[in-house]
């Protein structure tokens, strides 16, 4: 019930002002966080209603409201996570929950994943990298905390080559199982000659060339990313096409493959450039180019104004002797050197700033372990 002030429209209009106030602090990017928040009034009364996976935000919201000496009836729902873990090589995560829904971004074959809530046969899921997004059940094997505790402790593969296939059998020319991708993790059950068995989220079992993976153990020990093995990395996606939403080697957008060229040097970075952009340590804004180095990221669109905000639409990283390479119809090189055949105007006119983000990881970055 409402009471303590008799202007319900001056108190609906308070209350308002409290959720965007408490909205700006805790969730400022709705991409990876959810505070859905709206006051309503019903009756006599006003009604909280929404949804949110942020305790702490609502938590303040309430606090903030009985300071000011005010009741409202409260219908926000408090989201709790379950997990789940990517069954298939390549999971397409949707803005909203169908098919025909723009593709937000990807998750990988056995990538833990917070789940929130369904409706119909979708999920609204969360990614390592926080972002909020929906997949269909065929994509994700549901766990509980016994299995999870199982599979984070179990031994397992990275797949480090572009694509391949896990074979029924320890043979080449064996019926296929799944196709793989880089940087998908499987669960290591035992290694036959040249292949290693392996586990399925889903409990499927089969056999991956020794060639195309990694004991993941193995590639965290000798993980040392440095410049040439960021250009390495970068270089084995050259050609793959451009794919809106799109993070892996079946297509990649341009912070997806920033992303992914970083993911296989051991860091998760944030999903989009206008995220990406407030990592790092910033190393030019005045088109110093020469003060780069090999892996730094370029940031691209439009500059703040008395009266507009600043618009970060591109990104791309940077490989030195004035070249860039970055996803734009497909993953290939460009220049800031008005004398290369490679050079681009435009790119060059768009430019923002660079930011670098190897020995310089800040909040949003995470180191695998």
């Amino acid at each position: 019930m409402f009471s303590c002030n008799p202007d319900r429209q001056d108190s609906l209009r308070r209350i308002e002002e409290l959720v965007e106030t408490t909205r700006l602090e805790f969730a400022p990017d709705k991409r990876v966080a959810l505070f859905d928040i709206s006051v309503e009034k019903v009756d006599q009364a006003l009604v909280l209603k929404g949804e949110s996976n942020l305790p702490e935000a609502l938590a303040s919201l309430r606090e903030s409201i009985s300071q000011v000496g005010m009741e409202v009836m409260d219908s926000i729902d408090l989201l709790v996570s379950s997990k789940a873990i990517v069954k298939i090589s390549v999971a397409n995560l949707r803005s909203n929950p169908r098919h025909s829904a723009e593709l937000s971004t990807q998750a990988l074959l056995g990538m833990i994943l917070n789940v929130y809530k369904k409706e119909s046969n979708w999920y609204l899921v969360q990614t390592p990298d926080q972002y909020l997004a929906w997949t269909d059940s065929g994509a994700l094997e549901l766990i509980d905390d016994n299995r999870l505790a199982e599979y984070e402790s179990a031994s397992k593969i990275i797949v480090t080559e572009p694509y391949g296939f896990v074979r029924e059998a320890a043979d080449e020319r064996s019926p296929t199982l799944s196709d793989i991708t880089i940087g998908n993790v499987l669960e290591l059950i035992s290694e036959k000659k040249d292949f290693f068995e392996v586990k399925f989220p889903d409990d499927r079992t089969g056999f991956v060339l020794k060639s195309l993976a990694m004991v993941y153990t193995d590639w965290l020990d000798i993980l040392d990313p440095n410049t040439e093995r960021l250009v390495s990395r970068a270089h084995e996606f050259m050609g793959v096409p451009y794919l809106w939403g799109g993070t892996s080697f079946k297509g990649v957008d341009c912070s997806g493959f920033t992303k992914m060229v970083y993911l296989m040097n051991g860091r998760i970075i944030p999903r989009d450039a206008s995220q990406q952009v407030h990592t790092g340590l910033k190393v030019d804004d005045t088109r110093k180019f020469e003060s780069l180095i090999a892996g730094d990221l370029l940031f691209f669109g439009r500059p703040a104004t008395d009266s507009t905000r600043e618009r970060v639409v591109h990104v791309a990283m940077w490989i030195g002797d004035g070249r860039y390479i970055h996803s734009s119809g497909r993953v290939q090189i460009n220049s800031m050197d008005p004398d290369d055949p490679l050079f681009s105007q435009s790119r060059y006119n768009s430019y923002l700033r660079s930011k670098r983000i190897l020995n310089h990881e800040t909040d949003g970055v995470t180191i695998l372990k």
